[in-house]
């Protein structure tokens, strides 16, 4: 958990396929970092800078949740993408969805009050996890929602409190998706009726 995969504005020299577990984007101002895109068996690490033709990124990648991921170097995966049009079309595809996950980020925490954005936040993650358990803490919580760690907190409280999750010490376990979808309406599934189309169904 939280180990460095791709740093800020320094060369990408691997990338990185989550089996298990995913990672987290982020982005660094002077009130701190804020996430705005995960990546977990999906899709492929640190992938959209080299395909739009730069060898590095303003933002932090980095584990939000371990588990074990295979990966492959800069130049490897240039010379795939140069040597076959599929593979190149393929993870075009993943970065227009990507596009659409960071847009989607931002039109929610625009939009929404901080419970629709931890419940869209939870399903997104839940969507990545083999299990229902999240391993989190508040304040590790309140900087993927761009808020304050007692405003993290309240909202933990409002889910718990509706049954929607369980929350103990380090880790919150997901009890109703349905609520959930229901509650982030349409703040969730853009993104991932997007994947759907362009890779699942590809």
């Amino acid at each position: 958990m939280r180990q460095p995969l791709i740093s800020p504005n320094q060369q990408i020299k691997q990338l990185f396929f989550p089996e298990v577990g995913f990672s987290s984007i982020t982005t660094q101002g002077s009130g701190g970092k804020v996430e705005i895109g995960m990546v977990g068996r999906e899709g492929l690490v640190g992938a959209i800078p080299l395909l739009l033709g730069s060898d590095r990124t303003p933002h932090d990648h980095f584990v939000q949740s371990p588990g074990e991921m295979l990966a492959i170097s800069a130049q490897a995966l240039c010379g795939a993408v140069d040597e076959s049009a599929s593979l190149h079309k393929l993870l075009l595809r993943f970065t227009q969805v990507q596009y659409l996950q960071t847009g989607q980020t931002a039109f929610v925490n625009a939009r929404y009050q901080i419970e629709v954005r931890l419940a869209r936040w939870l399903l997104m993650c839940h969507d990545r996890l083999d299990g229902d358990e999240l391993r989190l803490t508040h304040e590790f919580l309140a900087t993927m929602l761009g808020t304050q760690r007692t405003s993290a907190t309240l909202a933990v409280q409002a889910l718990e409190g509706h049954r929607f999750i369980k929350a103990q010490r380090g880790r919150i376990t997901i009890l109703n998706r349905k609520a959930l979808e229901d509650l982030a309406d349409d703040g969730y599934g853009l993104p991932e009726a997007e994947y759907a189309r362009l890779i699942e169904g590809a």
